[in-house]
């Protein structure tokens, strides 16, 4: 797109000379002969540049350079004078002005000191995008500095200005939809829709009608034309989660959309034009789905230009205290609820837990936590059972400190906690022989529980492991102990 230039000169053929010399430059430009007429002008266009004569029939030039900095989109400005001064010079920098040039100015001065301002300003345009998709611990709504996930943001920084198709992979719940997101917010289309289908959600007969949309009488219930995700994602971008759940049959429509830009309505006889950048997801394994013959191979290779796996919660480090903390303040405020931290109990229990079903899971646990109690402080009792997968059944587990740092160690399908047995040693104190032996069925577990977590050397999810309980139910014995 042409850059847009206002040049505010009262001497109308100087102007027209200073826009002739810019053509070359392939600016748009624009003239105003006042100050006034150059305020109009600014309420009409979003200016990249100007060009700012001193001496104007109804105000300074320098009074006119403060109100551009003070209430519009703060264009670069060139300030032009016949009569340059050094105090001149420094009011106007001290203004914000990018640039000075004296009169009479050559075209190529002008032209060259015109191109430098437009690099500058582009430049520091990527700077702010570049910046504005970065939080302390994130990217683009992406939460997590983990090396596993800023190999994933770099991929999407160098695919985002791309139209080349993604194909995202990764377990249920690992964020594939957001990073789809993040990859439209970076790109230049970030301005258009992002239209997200689930194929896997949509039934078989009506999801060609969902991709492309439908004339009215095209079937039974069409009772008006209807725009597909097609349509509404032109010029934007348009996301199928779960690709390996489309009928074969469509995939083939979809392969001559991909390849042409074009498709046609449900009961339509005319071809639509469309400029849409393809982003797809599956939580499978895709070149396995198409030696199943349930994924085309052309349609394949259309799609998997540009590859993002996505890695599990398990192997992002510390990333999930990042995002537990992020969801807790969401959660809370959707609530009406407040949150201030996670105690170190609660984190290590985050921590130290597999989260097979990934983000969505912790999300839903959070949501149950902030549900159930009022604390802004959120500890690791409050946390509902944990359970796990474990050769198809489900059985409470845990994950001790030391087998979460080495992810590479994790079998996602069998245990991942050997069990310690508790030594008998601690036992003699529980025999009852007579009444006074007895003691309050609370200290008793108490007294059990303590060594069991002294037999596992202080490591409270081993012990609890060992003892076929959930952490936090330790955690929340020991606060009720010490109310005792």
């Amino acid at each position: 797109m042409a850059a847009k230039i206002l040049i505010i000169e009262d001497t109308e053929s100087l102007a027209i000379l200073y826009q002739n010399y810019l053509i070359l430059t392939g600016a748009e430009s624009h003239i105003a002969g006042s100050a006034k007429a150059a305020k109009h002008a600014f309420a009409q266009h979003s200016f990249d540049l100007v060009l700012l004569d001193v001496m104007l029939p109804d105000a300074n030039g320098m009074e006119v350079l403060e109100w551009i900095n003070e209430n519009t989109n703060k264009p670069p400005v060139i300030v032009m004078t016949a009569h340059g001064t050094k105090e001149l010079i420094v009011q106007s920098m001290q203004l914000g002005a990018a640039d000075f040039v004296e009169k009479p100015l050559e075209a190529d001065r002008l032209r060259v000191t015109v191109n430098n301002a437009l690099k500058l300003k582009r430049l520091e345009k990527k700077v702010e995008d570049y910046s504005s998709t970065q939080s302390d611990n994130g990217f683009c709504g992406m939460v997590g500095g983990s090396p596993a996930m800023q190999a994933v943001y770099q991929i999407i920084r160098n695919a985002a200005s791309s139209k080349a198709s993604v194909f995202i992979t990764g377990e249920s719940g690992t964020g594939k939809e957001l990073c789809a997101e993040a990859l439209h917010k970076c790109s230049d289309r970030k301005n258009n829709n992002f239209v997200a289908l689930n194929c896997a959600a949509i039934p078989k007969d009506l999801i060609e009608s969902e991709i492309f949309g439908h004339v009215k009488g095209a079937f039974t219930g069409a009772t008006a034309n209807r725009e597909g995700a097609a349509g509404q994602a032109d010029g934007g971008t348009l996301f199928f989660d779960e690709i390996c759940e489309m009928d074969l049959n469509l995939q083939s429509k979809l392969l001559r959309f991909i390849q042409t830009g074009t498709y046609q309505k449900v009961g339509a006889e005319k071809l639509e034009q469309v400029d849409v950048r393809f982003v797809c997801a599956t939580n499978r394994d895709p070149w396995e789905e198409v030696q199943k013959g349930n994924f085309r191979e052309d349609l394949y290779y259309r799609l998997h230009v540009v590859p993002i796996h996505l890695p599990p919660l398990r192997q992002r480090d510390t990333d999930v205290i990042a995002i537990a903390n992020a969801i807790f303040s969401r959660i809370a405020k959707e609530e009406g609820k407040t949150f201030k931290k996670l105690t170190s109990a609660a984190e290590s229990l985050i921590q130290n837990y597999t989260w097979p079903g990934n983000v969505r899971q912790l999300e839903n646990t959070i949501r149950n936590v902030v549900v159930m109690n009022n604390d802004a402080v959120i500890d690791g009792y409050m946390f509902p059972p944990l359970r796990e997968k474990d050769g198809g059944s489900l059985k409470t587990t845990a994950i001790s400190s030391q087998a979460s740092a080495q992810p590479s160690a994790i079998n996602r399908d069998a245990s991942l906690v050997q069990q310690t047995p508790v030594p008998a040693a601690d036992q003699a104190e529980f025999v009852v022989r007579n009444a006074d032996d007895i003691q309050p069925m609370w200290l008793v577990e108490k007294h059990y529980i303590e060594s069991a977590i002294k037999a596992c050397a202080g490591n409270i999810s081993k012990a609890a492991a060992a003892l076929d309980i959930n952490p936090s139910t330790i955690y929340r014995k020991m606060k009720d102990w010490d109310r005792q």
